[in-house]
């Protein structure tokens, strides 16, 4: 995000390179998408193309969407209860909240995003896909947001900013019982036992990793897990 929620990592230059091979799934994928892996499939191939087109990912990403992304995106549904209203905050093109909708389908999804780049990519997918997914515009510490998005079970974030930062600029969405899940690197979650006092004096409590995706192979990764207490 903008303004504290920078540029993703995963954002590039516009390119004009739309030759790109959308990679085969591999045989996870069925089981993790179930009936709708034709869905991801498609969400895919917008990403390898226009997702590429419009700068949201690079052209090298390309090759390795199903275990990068999509599956490791997908993983963090071992995390999240079931029939959860979830907002992806920072959702970018989509990550991790898209795979995640898809191989959950009882969840309700809300993907919260400033930028209008992204903003057009994430409509186009969901009208595409048919997902009953809402994208609203803007930043997760805005109360316009916040009061569009409305009750919230989960927050989700993948490669947005250090925890502490994602947890201020959240703490609209963070009421009492909220869980955060976000999607972490190796080196975000060993720093984590060291964030962990800083966190509770923002009112998160129960702060934990979890390793998810196991059986992915290449595509399991690590979240981080927390809610927000009563005060």
């Amino acid at each position: 995000m903008t303004t504290g929620q920078g540029p993703r990592p995963g954002d590039a230059p516009v390119s004009d390179d739309t030759d790109q091979t959308v990679p085969e799934p591999p045989a996870t994928a069925a089981r993790v998408f179930g009936d709708a892996l034709a869905d991801a499939r498609r969400y895919a191939a917008m990403l390898a193309g226009d997702g590429v087109v419009r700068g949201l990912i690079g052209p090298r990403e390309v090759p390795r969407l199903w275990e990068r992304h999509l599956l490791n995106s997908a993983g963090m549904a071992e995390a999240v209860p079931a029939g959860a209203r979830v907002v992806d905050v920072g959702s970018g093109a989509g990550l991790p909240g898209i795979p995640l909708a898809l191989a959950r389908p009882d969840l309700t999804l809300t993907l919260v995003e400033p930028m209008a780049r992204r903003v057009e990519f994430l409509t186009d997918v969901t009208t595409t896909l048919g997902g009953h997914w809402r994208v609203v515009r803007g930043r997760a510490e805005e109360r316009s947001v916040v009061r569009a998005v409305g009750a919230v079970d989960v927050v989700t974030a993948r490669a947005v900013a250090p925890l502490p930062r994602l947890v201020g600029w959240c703490r609209g969405l963070l009421r009492p019982g909220v869980q955060l899940v976000a999607l972490v690197g190796a080196r975000a979650a060993a720093e984590v036992p060291d964030l962990v006092p800083e966190l509770e004096a923002a009112g998160m409590r129960d702060v934990h990793t979890r390793a998810v995706g196991v059986g992915l192979g290449p595509a399991a990764t690590t979240v981080v897990v927390m809610t927000r207490g009563g005060r």
